[in-house]
Order: C-alpha cells, then sequence, then structure tokens
C-alpha cells in the first residue's frame, strides 16, 4: 500500500513537471537549438555545450547545395555556461541548416531555417563625413537576441493569470476602503 502510494505520488511529480514542456509545443528544445532570423542575419542559441579548452564548440549555417558540416559557414560559439550562440550576418534568401557541435564532439542540435527576401525596395542609407559609430557591444540582453512566436495556449494562459491579479487586487482594494463594523 505505501509502495503504491509512492509509486502514484511520484508519477503526479513526473507528470507536472512534464506538462509544462508540452503546453510549449514545439520547440527547439527537443534539438538542443533555438534558431532565429532578423532580415539576412541567422542566430542561434544553445545551452547544451560545455567549454573544452577554453572553447564551446563550432556552428555551421549549411546551405542547399552544401552537404556536410565543415562544408557549411562555420562560426565558433561564445558565451557562458548558461547560454552559447553564434550568428551569421548577410545570408542571402535560401533554405538552409544550422547544426552545432559542441567542442566535446557531440551535436547540440541540428535545424532548418528560411532568410526570406526583404520586403519593398528601399535605398541604401547614407552616412555623412561627420558620422562616427559607436563601438559594437554585441547583443545587449535576452539570451542571446532570440525570439520566440508564443501560440494561442500560452498567450490565453497568460491572459487568465492578468486577469485573475487585477480582480484579486481590485477585491483586496475594495475590502480595505470599507470601514470595520462590529
Amino acid at each position: 500500500m505505501r509502495n503504491s502510494r509512492l509509486l502514484l505520488r511520484s508519477g503526479l511529480t513526473l507528470a507536472a513537471a512534464a506538462l509544462p514542456a508540452s503546453l510549449a509545443g514545439p520547440s527547439a528544445a527537443a534539438s538542443g537549438i533555438s534558431v532565429s532570423t532578423t532580415g539576412s542575419t541567422v542566430s542561434v542559441v544553445t545551452s547544451a555545450c560545455t567549454q573544452n579548452n577554453g572553447s564551446w564548440g563550432n556552428a555551421s549555417l549549411i546551405g542547399s547545395r552544401q552537404g556536410t558540416f565543415s562544408q557549411g559557414r562555420q562560426v565558433a560559439l561564445s558565451g557562458t555556461t548558461i547560454s552559447q550562440s553564434a550568428a551569421w550576418s548577410g545570408v542571402s534568401p535560401g533554405t538552409y541548416t544550422v547544426v552545432v557541435m559542441c567542442s566535446n564532439g557531440t551535436t547540440a542540435g541540428t535545424q532548418s531555417v528560411v532568410v526570406s527576401a526583404p520586403t519593398g525596395a528601399s535605398s541604401a542609407p547614407t552616412i555623412s563625413s561627420t558620422y562616427t559609430p559607436a563601438p559594437s557591444r554585441g547583443v545587449q540582453g535576452g539570451v542571446g537576441g532570440a525570439s520566440r512566436d508564443y501560440g494561442p495556449l500560452t498567450l490565453g494562459i497568460g491572459a487568465t493569470l492578468v486577469t485573475g491579479a487585477v480582480a484579486a487586487a481590485v477585491w483586496f482594494l475594495r475590502r480595505r476602503s470599507k470601514p470595520y463594523r462590529l
């Protein structure tokens, strides 16, 4: 009897731990990497690699005419023990495969990405002779510049939590404003 309760309790704990991952929908966490595009820049973020001899590993952007990791555009991963990232700029429109190889030889993940052609024709920006560019300091916040597109379930849960918090605050403030009656 005692063993069956313990087994049931551990099963419920495992189910509760797996629930957020299943509600998140298909994600790059299953592959170990998260790939995003902004214009002609492709970036990848992972937390699967560990540092070996001062290196986190390499990421490769493999085009449709390339077949292997070594044939792609390789960039060294940079980051911390929490998150490692790499980016490619000036990527032509097309479909690419991003592969991350950790320094210990394991593959952190593989994911396809589509780089779209820019919409609308715009002229190139002109730079005056008094322009002095600020030094580049890389990505300033977030997890290496990654972005996520949240689905309707996540947005619905968030809206429910916000609505509940507002209702609780209104109830608390109204209750405080009433004088005590004995």
